[in-house]
């Protein structure tokens, strides 16, 4: 059997294309590129949804909190070798509320549970990877997303790679922040997704931090 990497995230997982609005093709989305550079050996699992959140339940779309859908995604995938969770840029939406520290705190709720989901992983130990999502420019706010993503989602952005290492550390969980692996900025439409070249630049470092771990 393969090694099942399983990459848990939002519309940056997903492949959301802001020049389209619609979603990359398997040619230009990151864990596609991903597999084609880990080769017949592992299996790239997409589970990528836009607006998944680490833990928040969104009031205006339902179905939004990672932490609802991870024992069940885990179950179904079983058995997953490594998880790749990407989240944190929809938590600093203004409707949550919530600061950075939160945030840090609801990677960390969603770390445990999966963690504690131990039927899922091969041989029952967990293995989790924690990737920081790229920051949010500050441009966004100038943009159609602004309104409803709310004031300080850039700054609250900016502040989760120290919070996410922390957390990585302090539940033994792998990590890596894409601003230091991506020199691609964001695209120039929302400025908060990425484009064709951010895809491949993460594809190429998550291959070598892949390799790495397994």
């Amino acid at each position: 059997m393969r090694n099942h990497i399983l990459c848990f995230g939002d519309s940056n997982t997903h492949g959301y294309c802001a020049e389209t609005g619609g979603r990359f093709d398997e040619s230009h989305r990151w864990t596609q590129l991903l597999q084609k550079k880990l080769g017949a050996d592992y299996l790239i699992l997409e589970e990528g949804l836009s607006g998944r959140t680490t833990c928040f339940s969104d009031p205006i779309h339902e179905g939004l909190s990672g932490l609802d859908y991870i024992y069940p995604c885990l179950m179904s995938h079983e058995p997953v070798d490594l998880l790749i969770i990407m989240l944190g840029t929809n938590d600093t939406k203004e409707r949550f509320g919530s600061s950075a520290a939160c945030i840090g705190l609801g990677l960390k709720r969603l770390i445990l549970k999966a963690k504690a989901t131990l039927d899922a992983w091969k041989d029952g130990v967990p293995n989790i990877l924690v990737v920081v999502p790229q920051n949010i420019a500050p441009e966004y706010i100038q943009t159609e997303v602004g309104d409803t993503m709310g004031v300080g989602c850039d700054e609250k952005s900016r502040r989760l790679a120290a919070e996410y290492k922390e957390i990585a550390e302090l539940t033994d969980c792998h990590y890596l922040d894409a601003n230091c692996v991506l020199t691609a900025a964001p695209n120039q439409i929302d400025f908060m997704h990425l484009t064709g070249e951010g895809h491949a630049q993460l594809a190429e470092a998550l291959s070598e931090k892949v390799r790495e771990i397994l």
